[in-house]
């Protein structure tokens, strides 16, 4: 089978947009989804400061949405035809995976970063999908590949959902969007009444305060972007635009009555993350989603009085939980992800690409040729 998708084939260069070859169907266990929309997510660009851990050539694309068009077979639990949105790829039998926690899967880094999954008996598929040259390329990105018309994928990571949906728009809550939606809902589990400061308002910050005001929580958003906290306003969050405010915490302490029981950090900044720690109220928790690169030296005091600090993967979400929750949230009109997106054709990935790390959109959507909803 035969399809276009955009391919990376060098950390420093441009991506193709180019015909590439699946040798095989689906398996069992598999289906084959034609593509509606793909998030692009900073995830997917940060391969190119890999250093060469993420192998080349390769198809990226994690946030896939589509339409069900061969099954793998009625274990898949998937029909023909079926609305679906990918997330994150995890094994279903780790220790893990069985206590409701896949974003912490045994497999989750051979799944989702360097492979793909086995087939069952375990030999590795040859040249599974090629270019149309014969040249293999990468296993799948996340389960997905989804820069591309098509992907298989493992039903485990394929959720469905209502045909009246936007599908083209869907993609982006099987990653970025699940993932500060979960964090809020999820793992600090906020009520009425909490209270949360969220560093960084781009499409996992916005995700999280659309998700706290949904639950009824006090919510301060801190960015340097005025064009961000207008959006952050939007969406009930107190605005608080800062570089490198000294007195940020105080600030942070004062409009939440005493200090925010919780903060999720998306920035990966030494000083945010500090800063992120005074502004808790004792006994308070500090999520991380961003990746570390470095060091995180901590300030004194910043751990005081049963403060805490933790890495949040994935929201803490179940896919197949969550996607389906925050649908409902968006058809009641209190999860507005579509006003966060921007269409783009698959064509145009390069611009995309610019565009996301320029600041000027803050969730392209890649959108196959001949996709008409």
């Amino acid at each position: 089978m035969r399809f276009g998708a955009a391919v990376l084939r060098s950390y420093e260069g441009p991506f193709t947009v180019e015909q590439v070859v699946l040798h095989e169907g689906p398996a069992e266990g598999e289906v084959l989804v034609r593509i509606a929309g793909c998030g692009m997510c900073r995830t997917d660009l940060a391969v190119r400061r890999s250093a060469g851990r993420s192998p080349l050539p390769a198809v990226l694309g994690h946030e896939g949405s589509g339409v069900v068009v061969e099954t793998g077979g009625a274990a898949t639990g998937l029909s023909t035809g079926d609305h679906v949105v990918l997330s994150f790829d995890s094994c279903g039998h780790c220790r893990s995976c069985l206590a409701a926690a896949p974003a912490y899967c045994d497999e989750f880094a051979s799944l989702n970063l360097f492979g793909g999954r086995k087939p069952l008996g375990g030999k590795e598929r040859a040249a599974r999908f090629t270019d149309a040259a014969g040249g293999e390329l990468a296993p799948r990105w996340f389960g997905q590949s989804s820069f591309a018309e098509y992907a298989v994928v493992a039903a485990r990571n394929a959720v469905r959902v209502d045909r009246a949906l936007p599908l083209e728009l869907l993609g982006p809550l099987g990653c970025g969007f699940l993932t500060g939606a979960g964090a809020v809902l999820n793992s600090f589990a906020v009520g009425p009444g909490d209270t949360l400061a969220v560093f960084g308002a781009g499409a996992v910050g916005l995700a999280a305060v659309m998700a706290a005001s949904a639950a009824g929580a006090v919510t301060v958003a801190v960015d340097r972007y005025t064009e961000r906290l207008a959006l952050a306003e939007r969406f009930g969050a107190i605005p608080l635009r800062t570089a490198a405010s000294a007195d940020l915490p105080d600030r942070i302490r004062r409009l939440t009555d005493g200090g925010a029981q919780y903060a999720l950090d998306t920035t990966a900044s030494v000083p945010l993350i500090n800063a992120a720690l005074r502004s808790l109220r004792p006994s308070g928790h500090l999520g991380l989603v961003a990746r570390l690169h470095a060091a995180l030296p901590l300030e004194p005091g910043t751990l005081d009085r049963g403060r805490r600090i933790s890495h949040i993967c994935e929201g803490d979400a179940v896919p197949g939980l969550l996607i389906p929750r925050l649908t409902g949230l968006w058809q009641a009109g209190r999860f507005p992800f579509d006003q966060l997106i921007r269409r783009y054709p698959l064509a145009a990935v390069n611009e995309a690409e610019r565009d996301c790390d320029a600041g000027r959109v803050v969730k392209p959507v890649l959108v196959p040729p001949g996709w008409d909803g």
